[in-house]
């Protein structure tokens, strides 16, 4: 499958700080591609190179074979761009918004089946302040798409709204995926980056650390299942204890890898049955009341912890 974007060595650098380093990747025509990584990893930076909004500090890319720093005008007719935060005016309608930003391009789609697409039917006709959080979104999805383009920019499309309004966009991005659209997807979730992504470049600290499908990056982890549990607050506190209780879950059967944070203890495991089978019996004997027991599949949430120490959560 060819390449539609090329990323070749692309840094960003403020005030002496290094917020995008050298970083390399190349997206295939048709796939949606994850940046995937905590505030302040470099996603939204190296998105903006790419669309032309920051200049590169070193350097290049090409989309769709187009230089990003010496084809600018050539790149803008063949992307869309949804920010964190789309300017819009308030007072004007869904439908009027739509027709201005149509006009701004040579050729553009019809506007009516792009409101229908992003189930904006019923708020056609209502002005934009008027919208929620996630009418808002779909609408700035709208506008990135009414010249057709190649390639989708989606910074952090979901962030900020509700459960119910995430999968709505979900629906509609797996829906633009279905369609063959090209996307470049930044979130810092990572369910809606396994869920959405053919392919997810993990980054941290302006860097990437990982590349590869969720499946391949969970499978990395050599641990198929999660084990949860909390500890009481006066063992959490006994750096002493922990360090014991570490060295005797290694050893419960299964177990590949054991992490603490806080309160809460994670044993990842091959075969969650025999682990608890042996962790409920370390606890007979050792008299340790566990609370909040669960097991789960382990997550990409996992993959960056295995690699940086911490959740994405805490970054």
């Amino acid at each position: 499958m060819e390449n539609i974007i090329e990323v070749d060595g692309l840094s960003k650098v403020y005030d002496k700080k290094t917020v995008v380093n050298e970083v390399r990747f190349a997206v295939r025509r048709g796939e949606v591609f994850g940046l995937l990584g905590p505030n302040g990893a470099g996603k939204t930076t190296t998105i903006e190179m790419l669309e032309g909004l920051r200049k590169p500090d070193g350097g290049r890319a090409t989309i769709a074979g187009f230089d990003t720093q010496k084809q600018m005008d050539r790149v803008k007719a063949v992307i869309g761009v949804q920010l964190q935060s789309t300017s819009m005016f308030d007072l004007l309608t869904v439908h009027e918004m739509m027709e201005l930003y149509a006009s701004f391009y040579e050729k553009s789609l019809p506007v009516e089946p792009l409101i229908d697409e992003m189930a904006l039917r019923e708020k056609m006709n209502a002005r934009v302040k008027g919208l929620s959080g996630g009418q808002k979104q779909r609408l700035a999805i709208a506008l990135a798409l009414v010249n057709d383009p190649q390639v989708l920019f989606l910074d952090e499309p979901t962030t900020g709204l509700d459960p119910q309004a995430r999968r709505v966009l979900w629906d509609i991005i797996l829906k633009l995926k279905e369609r063959g659209k090209t996307m470049i997807l930044s979130t810092h979730y990572m369910d809606e980056a396994h869920v959405l992504c053919d392919r997810i470049c993990l980054m941290d600290q302006g860097q990437i650390i990982a590349l590869d499908t969720p499946q391949q990056l969970v499978k990395s982890l050599s641990s198929e299942s999660a084990v949860e549990f909390t500890l009481p607050v006066e063992l959490a506190a006994d750096s002493d204890a922990i360090a014991q209780f570490k060295e005797s879950w290694q050893t419960l059967a299964a177990v590949t890898r054991v992490e603490f944070r806080k309160q809460t203890a994670v044993l990842y495991s091959n075969d969650a049955q025999r682990t608890l089978v042996d962790l409920l019996a370390w606890c007979g004997q050792s008299s340790v009341r566990l609370s909040d027991l669960s097991t789960r599949t382990a997550t990409l949430e996992d993959v960056f912890i295995q690699m940086t120490g911490r959740s994405l959560r805490e970054s």
